[in-house]
């Protein structure tokens, strides 16, 4: 075991938010999922995840038969996660866990021993805003865990096992802005500049199903080239030519009025914060990029968070 992460009382982490700077639909997959274009961006905002570490009991994990399910619930205490799912099972950080131990039993490379592990969630991202909390939390879950166990999965494993815990979790093992494809697990590094955006969380949740059954959703996209979206950056950054937008925007404004209705209220800020106001991946949270003159100026942003419809914040790029 690594003995200076279990001596400590406390690892703490940042699960951070994203934000989808445009989303396209590129076509229906044979397994009933969508292929998707989207440019990820990295928050310095999110949830925090808290790993405390038991120095004892250990568990011993040398049996002939193992199950991770099993072997998941003896080695992982999850707190303050009560009013997200009834069943911990059902939970993104227990099955992140399970997954990462299934592919250790699978490949025969668990440790003869492992310390149980209790993580607390301080959650501040709310559910169903688009900006991938849970996955975020998943993600960050499997690479301290990972740390923790000296289980030596390497990124690009952990970013296929992270795709079959959820759509959203490999860009938060990638750990940087990039450009997704596939179902979001096809992912190319890019440089983007630092950026702040003022982003809203109404409270409104549309079903996923509904979303991508609905008649007004576009999914046939003409698939623009990687090189395109990294020499184009400025295209879709602070503004949106007509090239670049989110397919979800007018089916969740035309369900939900309290994503309309923060959206409005950032589009007619846009002619002084010189951006685009837009949403994020298929959930309700609306974001405004801020041009650098308007970023630093916290009267005036503080205005505009307290005359916003709903929660506002102020976030940068991570």
């Amino acid at each position: 075991m690594n003995s200076s992460l279990t001596s400590a009382s406390n690892i703490s982490r940042l699960s951070p938010a994203k934000i989808n700077l445009f989303l396209h639909i590129t076509g229906r997959r044979a397994d009933g999922y969508h292929n998707l274009q989207t440019v990820f961006r990295l928050l310095n905002w999110g949830d925090y995840l808290h790993f405390s570490v038991a120095e004892a009991p250990v568990i011993q994990t040398a049996k002939t038969e193992i199950d991770a399910n099993t072997l998941c619930h003896q080695l992982l205490i999850l707190a303050g996660a009560e009013s997200i799912t009834a069943d911990i099972e059902d939970n993104l950080i227990f099955k992140a866990a399970r997954a990462l131990l299934a592919f250790a039993i699978q490949s025969n490379t668990l440790p003869k021993q492992l310390a149980q592990v209790v993580i607390t969630l301080d959650k501040h991202l709310p559910m169903g805003a688009g900006l991938g909390g849970g996955s975020s939390n998943a993600a960050t879950t499997m690479l301290v865990l990972n740390e923790i166990w000296q289980l030596n999965v390497t990124c690009n494993e952990l970013i296929k096992i992270g795709a079959q815990v959820g759509a959203d979790v490999p860009i938060f093992i990638f750990g940087q802005d990039a450009i997704a494809m596939g179902i979001g697990e096809k992912l190319t590094d890019i440089d983007l500049p630092d950026q702040q955006y003022l982003l809203l969380t109404p409270n409104a949740h549309v079903n996923t199903a509904t979303l991508f059954a609905h008649t007004k959703l576009k999914r046939d996209i003409v698939p623009i080239s990687i090189d395109t979206i990294q020499s184009q950056y400025t295209d879709y950054v602070q503004t949106l030519t007509a090239s670049y937008h989110n397919v979800f925007t007018p089916v969740v404004t035309s369900l939900a009025p309290a994503v309309a209705e923060a959206l409005d209220y950032l589009q007619g800020l846009e002619t002084q914060a010189l951006g685009i106001a837009r949403m994020t991946g298929s959930g309700s949270a609306v974001f405004l990029p801020l041009d650098a003159s308007i970023a630093s100026d916290k009267k005036l942003l503080a205005k505009w968070v307290k005359e916003a419809p709903c929660a506002g914040y102020v976030v940068g790029s991570l």
